[in-house]
């Protein structure tokens, strides 16, 4: 193939991925117009009241986006046509020589990383003030003020920045000195890097945007310390995140490695903690949450996705080090008479694996879902059965979520089973499905 053909195949797989989920998305809208009613599931469990204004909600954010998908599509497909990439990398150059610094591969791969992060936070500004200062903000769900919002942009950057200029640069060196199987020492490089991040980020990036506080002492808590002994989770401290700052939308989670296991525990996830009136789990309720997330640990979910993980990014970079000196991938892209490392991963990875990344993307959507009916059963087995059964309900109530939704659309998209479905695995009558194929 020559570079007309890469560029021409590249822009068509481009446009029938955006097609396929214009076309799901129009899909999920209908479902929005069309279901006027409460299902009767929900008809003694959801006000009326809620219902109509989630499915506003559903039909605001389904709009936004529509909006967003054709505005992606639009920015896309003019740096492939124009080829912005190509004009990056040489204005990479152009200020290196501005500051007299002596041009070389890496130093022009840093300038560029910082270049295209800032052209990043440039085009999606205006959607990120629209979502969280309208859309967000109509529905009574955004608490940022502007220059919070304009903080956290700050450090977000920054810290994407320090981050990913010494990654670039040990990826970059790693390819050149790593010889013809390079890709088994940057395979290498990557999962280390990981770990090092799911181990820093808890403690030391996390809390530069949200305040952490140990859980205060009182019933949530021993009650939480008792449920983690019995299943003889590792639990080694626990905190509130003070994310009431930032939304009202709620959460939990657990973190850590080996014997050293944190809970975290969103303060708009507490009844307690609530300045919504009614929003928020009492403690049962959080109970059945975190009986749930602990199904995760029990059934080592965190660990299988990382295997999964770092198979998938072996048998990428094994094909990035067969396509990477393939010239007319770079030509392409505009680039006739150099073949720098960083634009060879940005083109392999995130244009030759497109189509593939979708199907792996399926993949994980489809285990990610049976993981979850897993998590959902061992709360089950722990007798959560009715507390977890509320706990969904009043979650999907205070954060307005819509729950009927199109089939496709749902497959392709939910990590997580719908309400309807999860409720309906739930229920005490049913039989125990824990070990079925889901």
């Amino acid at each position: 193939m020559n570079e007309s053909d890469i560029f021409g195949s590249i822009l068509i797989i481009s446009w029938i991925e955006f097609l396929w989920e214009l076309y799901l998305s129009v899909r999920q809208h209908k479902v929005y117009t069309k279901t006027t009613t409460l299902p009767i599931a929900l008809q003694n469990a959801i006000s009326e009241e809620t219902f109509l204004k989630s499915r506003v909600y559903a039909l605001d954010k389904s709009n936004y986006s529509i909006f967003k998908s054709i505005y992606a599509m639009i920015i896309g497909t003019a740096t492939l046509w124009f080829f912005v990439i190509f004009h990056i990398w040489q204005q990479s150059k152009a200020l290196l020589a501005l500051v007299n610094i002596t041009e070389g591969e890496m130093k022009i791969s840093a300038v560029f990383i910082i270049l295209m992060f800032t052209l990043n936070v440039i085009i999606s500004l205006p959607l990120s003030v629209y979502e969280t200062f309208v859309l967000e903000e109509k529905h009574g769900f955004n608490k940022q003020t502007a220059w919070f919002f304009i903080k956290d942009k700050i450090k977000s950057f920054i810290v994407s920045t320090i981050i990913m200029v010494p990654l670039v640069c040990g990826i970059i060196y790693i390819v050149k000195a790593g010889g013809d199987f390079f890709f088994i020492y940057l395979w290498l490089f990557s999962m280390v890097t990981l770990l090092f991040l799911m181990t820093v980020y808890p403690d030391y990036i996390a809390p530069l945007f949200d305040k952490y506080t140990p859980l205060p002492e009182g019933e949530l808590k021993t009650k939480i310390e008792e449920l983690a002994a019995s299943v003889n989770f590792p639990l080694y401290k626990l905190y509130l995140v003070e994310g009431s700052k930032r939304s009202v939308h709620s959460n939990a989670y657990f973190y850590g490695f080996f014997k050293n296991k944190r809970i975290v525990l969103f303060d708009t996830l507490l009844k307690s903690h609530s300045n919504e009136g009614e929003k928020g789990c009492d403690t049962e309720e959080i109970l059945a949450i975190l009986a749930h997330e602990l199904g995760h640990w029990k059934f080592n979910h965190v660990t299988k996705n990382i295997v999964i993980m770092q198979i998938n990014l072996f048998l990428q970079f094994f094909a990035f080090g067969l396509l990477f000196k393939y010239p007319q991938l770079y030509r392409a892209f505009g680039f006739m008479d150099e073949q720098p490392i960083i634009i060879g991963i940005v083109i392999v990875m995130l244009f030759v694996f497109s189509p593939y990344n979708s199907i792996m993307s399926l993949f994980l959507t489809i285990l990610s879902r049976k993981y979850e009916f897993q998590a959902d059963g061992f709360a089950k087995t722990l007798g959560k059965s009715e507390s977890l059964r509320k706990a969904l309900i009043k979650l999907n109530q205070d954060n307005l979520s819509f729950p009927v939704y199109d089939w496709l659309f749902s497959a392709w998209h939910h990590s997580h089973p719908p309400l309807l479905q999860r409720l309906e695995y739930i229920n005490p009558g049913i039989d125990d499905l824990l070990g079925l194929d889901l």
